[in-house]
Order: C-alpha cells, then structure tokens, then sequence
C-alpha cells in the first residue's frame, strides 16, 4: 500500500459548491445492435413519434416500453462514457436491472500554482430507497462541482474532498422535500439515498473520500508491487469483520454482507465523511468503483489482475474493459467505475 498520510485535524465547515461541472457525455449502449439508435426516443429526429430500437415498428409508450413488442427502450442512463483530461470513467445499467442507478463525475482542474489535479466521483443509489437514481446523480454532481472549485481556489485536497461530501450529503438530502419524492414514496420506504466514493491526484498526493461501501483501489504499474484497497466499507460485513466475529470470506458470504451502515441521505443516523491521504512512491492507477464491479473483483490483488496494463495511458478503453469484465461475470448490479492515473501525466499531454 502506498503510504499513508497522518490524518490532520478536524475540518471547518464545507463551503458551498461553486462552478458547475458539465454532465456526463453519452455513449452507444453496447447492447444495441449496430445502426440502431441507442437512446430510443432521444435519438429520433425532432417531431417525430418515438420508434421501437428492437421492433423497429412499434410506437414507444409513455411508460418506456415499445406499444408493438413490450420490448423496453434504452434509457439515457443505461450506458454513459466520459474522459476528461487524464481521467476516464464508464457507467453500466448491467444486465439484470431496469435502470441505472449509478451516477459519476469525472474532471481536472489546475492548482493556483500551476499543477493539474485531477477528480473523479462515483456514487451508487440505494436501490431500497426512493429515486435512488436522483440521488447519485445529485450527489455526483454536488461533490464534482464542490471539489474541482475548491481545489482550483488552492483548498486542501483532504479538506476539499470532506467538504466535498457534505455538500454532496446536502444535495441528497434536498431531495427528500421535492414533491416528486412524495409521490414515488411507499410506506416505510427511505428518503433518496446513495453511497459515494472519490479520488483525488495532485502532485505527489493521491486523496480519497467515501460514504458507504463503493471502493477505491491502488494498483500499481509494476505488478509485481502490491496492490491495495485504499477505503473501508460501512456495511454489516465490515464490521462483523473489524468486531472480529467473522473471517472476511465468511463475512462477505452471508447474504447481510452488503447491508450498508453509513450511506448519504436525509435517514442517514449521521454524516460520517471518511478521508485518507496517501503518498505513493511508485506510478500506477486509482480504481473508484461501485460494488457492481467490484462483487466480480473484491480484492485487490484481483482488481490488480482484470485492470489493464495500459490503464495509466488509456484509462477510457481500461474503463470498458472492467465494466465488460463485470458484465461477462453476470451483471447482476448497475456498475461503474471510473480510473484516474498517480502520476498525473504533464499538462498537454494524455487525452484531452
């Protein structure tokens, strides 16, 4: 593992996100045939009736779904790609569930002094809470917008990402009082709620902060060297673990494994922002992925062996490849993951 930074003391209070991060570019769901649009209704030419992607005759339906063959279209979520700068990230809906519930922001900006930084943000809604897929996409977008904007002023890294995540936990939470939370709400069930997971690189450091049981890892370039899980997760199983109680394979077998215990939302008992600051001596490759990738890689000496060797230089094609990875393993889960390579390659170099 690369080594650790001392924690330093308490932070301040988080300061109010400023400029806003551009969304996620879109890309061809891969499950779309060639030569078929892949976003259903938002590919049709302006004015016209929605076709079905599937049929190809068919009228699609207020509910999504084709009126001809049933078959439901792609949404504008199920598939989402996006580089910028050094940083690349992909989000899958997977293959067993309707939607995606995954969101993620991915960025870089320039330190007052000159030196790049770069960001990414994953977020995974809890699918037993309502509009799960409002809130990783707010509190992505919350903590993108909050983070490269208090970097970009000269803020800490550690400090920016623990402000980072309230201002992420304040976007969550905002949406408990929206009227469209009212009507999706069943009985007993949740406010809007996610987990959240992010990483920093700025010269000779490499942050991250979470929420919840989405990871990140360190895999380095020369895979000789060790790889490691730079978070821990708030879920049953890690504290069956921490306690003591249960071995980790035993643990992580049990079906309460995935329970989570500290998740961002207005139900959440408290806000908890994890950080940790780490020096590596050596090149390679950040990993911050929901549990949709890493359920098919969970430690990381495995991580270290689905992640390609030319993550560092091509992390959108390295992105592909562990998404298609999860997928080949079943899918059973939304998955995203985002790469961001340690270190930051020089400015006017990489993919822009």
């Amino acid at each position: 593992m690369p080594a650790q930074v001392p924690p330093q003391p308490p932070y301040p209070p988080a300061v109010a996100p400023q400029a806003p991060v551009p969304a996620p570019a879109q890309a061809p769901d891969p499950r779309v045939p060639a030569g078929v649009p892949a976003q259903g209704a938002a590919a049709q030419p302006a004015g016209t009736v929605p076709m079905c992607v599937a049929c190809r005759a068919g009228r699609v339906g207020d509910d999504g779904t084709c009126e001809n063959c049933g078959h439901a279209q792609p949404r504008e979520r199920d598939h989402v790609e996006q580089e910028s700068g050094p940083v690349a990230a992909v989000s899958d809906r997977g293959l067993r569930h309707h939607r995606n519930e995954d969101a993620f922001t991915v960025g870089h900006t320039v330190l007052p002094d000159g030196s790049p930084a770069a960001v990414a943000i994953v977020c995974d809604g809890v699918s037993s809470a309502t509009r799960p897929d409002d809130a990783s996409l707010a509190a992505s977008r919350a903590a993108g917008e909050s983070l490269l904007a208090a970097l970009a002023r000269g803020t800490h890294p550690r400090q920016a990402m623990h402000d980072a995540i309230v201002a992420a936990s304040h976007a969550v939470n905002a949406l408990a009082d929206e009227p469209a939370t009212a009507r999706e709400q069943a009985p007993h069930q949740n406010a809007p709620a996610c987990t959240l997971v992010g990483a920093v690189v700025v010269s000779g450091l490499l942050v991250v902060g979470w929420v919840g049981d989405s990871r990140a890892y360190w895999v380095p370039a020369d895979r000789g060297a060790p790889a490691a899980r730079l978070t821990e997760d708030d879920s049953w199983a890690a504290q069956m673990v921490a306690a003591g109680l249960m071995s980790e394979a035993e643990a992580y077998a049990d079906e309460r494994a995935h329970a989570i215990t500290g998740w961002l939302g207005a139900d959440a008992y408290e806000l908890d922002p994890h950080t940790a600051a780490f020096e590596p001596d050596a090149p390679g490759v950040v990993v911050v992925c929901t549990d949709g990738l890493w359920n098919y890689a969970e430690s990381a000496g495995e991580m270290a062996q689905v992640v390609p060797l030319d993550a560092a230089v091509n992390p959108l094609h390295s992105a592909r490849v562990l998404v298609g990875h999860a997928l080949d393993g079943g899918g059973h889960d939304n998955v995203t993951v985002a790469l961001v390579p340690f270190p930051l390659p020089p400015q006017g170099a990489g993919s822009v």
